[in-house]
């Protein structure tokens, strides 16, 4: 980080010449050449990685959120379908058991 930006080649293969920082007209805080290869700006902060605002972030998490949504509500069907079959399949058993036809002796008696 410095504050002169050297030139350099954006992605569109266009060349975009040296600045020094702050750039006239801008930020008086942006004293520091910051950015990639393909994309330099002045920024205040040694550390910054990126030239945009964040409000791009905002969207994204809009987007999570929205997708996030739509898959707890699908789990949450799911879980509540599971349920209900299962529901289903213990009330329809038969309660009483079936007849064998063979009663039950007790051990150890014999009968005359």
């Amino acid at each position: 980080m410095s504050a002169e930006g050297s030139s350099y080649l954006k992605a569109e293969k266009v060349l975009v010449s040296g600045f020094s920082c702050p750039r006239t007209g801008g930020d008086a805080r942006a004293v520091y050449c910051c950015g990639f290869q393909d994309v330099k700006y002045c920024c205040d902060d040694p550390h910054s990685f990126f030239p945009y605002e964040h409000s791009y972030m905002w969207w994204l998490s809009v987007g999570a959120l929205v997708g996030l949504s739509i898959a707890a509500v699908v789990l949450f069907a799911f879980i509540i379908t599971v349920c209900v079959l299962c529901y289903l399949f213990i009330s329809t058993k038969p309660r009483s058991k079936l007849d064998t036809g063979l009663s039950l002796q007790m051990a150890g008696k014999t009968s005359c």
